[in-house]
């Protein structure tokens, strides 16, 4: 019996990938630093745990734009607690060869295809449940893994 070898190259389009403007009011996608709610970046503690994503500032209300081509994979529900129900809201991307959700963003549709710099929703009112953070699109990769390095 003969054995065949078969590799299997598998190629991330995802290097070189940077995220167009997410906020309006945030061109260069500016990122949330300390405030009295704790610091944005990712890895930053969060009590027993740490952040998985990194903040993008973003005033409440703002329209959110699509980062790269995507195509919208169905809302996010961010929170069990009743209490946030205000910023409960997210939605999931796929493109560029990423995996991608954003937290605290009222979609305007969860599914179809959406390019760079179109918009995609709006900014939830964060101050209404965490008043005086500087509020922010949490940006989180599907995996976890540190999305800072495609800004």
């Amino acid at each position: 019996m003969r054995r065949v070898l078969i590799l299997l190259a598998v190629l991330c389009v995802c290097d070189g990938v940077k995220f167009g403007q997410l906020c309006s009011g945030n061109s260069a996608n500016s990122r949330r630093t300390s405030d009295s709610w704790g610091a944005g970046h990712y890895g930053a503690p969060r009590g027993s745990r740490v952040h998985k994503g990194l903040d993008i500032v973003c005033s409440d209300g703002s329209t959110v734009y699509a980062p790269f081509d995507v195509t919208l994979h169905g809302k996010v529900i961010v929170y069990t607690d009743p209490n946030k129900a205000a910023i409960n809201s997210g939605i999931n991307l796929r493109g560029e060869g990423l995996c991608v959700k954003l937290f605290y963003v009222q979609p305007d549709r969860t599914s179809g295809s959406v390019r760079k710099g179109e918009r995609i929703g709006t900014m939830l009112p964060m101050q209404s449940v965490y008043p005086g953070i500087t509020s922010h699109v949490h940006v989180q990769m599907c995996d976890r893994s540190d999305p800072t390095p495609f800004f």
